[in-house]
C-alpha cells in the first residue's frame, strides 16, 4: 500500500514522503495512529493544503518533547521483581511495566513510546530508549532488582546475583598456602615434643638401682 507520511517515521521517511508499506502495517498502525494517509489524489491535495499547519504543529510538539527529554535524560527508575539466585526473573519487564514506572515518576508517556526490542528478563540496570517524538529520543535506566536495597547496590555498580556472592564467599574462606605450611610446621613441632623422652631428672639414676645381696 502507498501512503503519505504525516510525520517522520523511523526507517520509512519524513513528513510528506510517499512510501510503500505492507497493508497490515498501514491498516493496523500507521493509519489508526494518524501517522499517514492513503496515497491518492484527494489525500495528496489535502496534505498540501494542510502542510504548513502540520509542520507548525510538529515543531510545537518537538519543542515540548525536547523540554521533557532534558528532564528525563539519565533518570533511573526502579522495578521490583522476584528472581532466582542467578538473576533470572520469574517473568519479565515489558513496555507496559516501563511505561507505568516512568509515569509514576512524574512523566507522562505512552506504551508505544517505550522503544524496547525484547522484554527484560534479568536483574540489573538496563538502558532503555523512549521515543517522546518522532525526532526526539531519550535514554533512561531501568533498575530491575528484588528489593529497594538491591536496587541501591546495583546503582553503585554491584553485582547482586548469587553466583557472584558464592565466588566472594569462596575467596573469603580461602586459606593462603603459607598459612597451611605454618600450621603444618607447628603441628610437627608439637608432636615432636609429645614424643620426646621424659626429662633426665625424672629418670632413675644408675646408683639408685637395687644391688644384689
Amino acid at each position: 500500500m502507498q501512503i503519505i507520511l504525516l510525520e517522520r517515521v523511523a526507517k520509512l521517511g519524513q513528513m510528506g514522503d510517499v512510501v510503500t508499506v505492507k497493508d497490515g502495517f498501514a491498516r493496523n498502525y500507521l493509519l489508526p495512529q494518524g501517522k499517514a494517509l492513503r496515497a491518492n489524489k484527494a489525500n495528496l491535495a489535502r496534505f498540501e493544503s494542510d502542510r504548513a499547519q502540520l509542520e507548525a504543529r510538529n515543531l510545537e510538539l518537538r519543542k515540548e518533547a525536547e523540554a521533557v527529554a532534558e528532564k528525563l535524560e539519565g533518570q533511573s527508575f526502579v522495578v521490583i521483581r522476584q528472581a532466582g539466585d542467578t538473576g533470572q526473573l520469574y517473568g519479565s519487564v515489558a513496555t507496559r511495566d516501563i511505561c507505568e514506572v516512568v509515569s509514576a515518576g512524574g512523566f507522562t508517556i505512552e506504551r508505544r513510546q517505550v522503544l524496547l526490542d525484547r522484554p527484560i528478563k534479568a536483574l540489573g540496570v538496563h538502558g532503555v530508549k523512549l521515543g517522546l517524538h518522532p525526532e526526539v529520543e531519550v535514554g533512561v535506566d531501568i533498575n530491575v532488582a528484588r528489593s529497594e536495597e538491591e536496587a541501591k547496590r546495583q546503582a553503585r555498580g554491584e553485582d547482586v546475583t548469587q553466583f557472584r556472592d558464592d565466588e566472594d564467599d569462596l575467596e573469603d574462606d580461602a586459606i593462603a598456602p603459607e598459612e597451611v605450611f605454618e600450621e603444618h610446621a607447628m603441628s610437627t613441632d608439637e608432636n615432636a615434643e609429645e614424643d620426646a623422652p621424659a626429662d633426665a631428672a625424672e629418670q632413675p639414676e644408675a646408683d639408685d638401682q637395687p644391688k644384689e645381696a
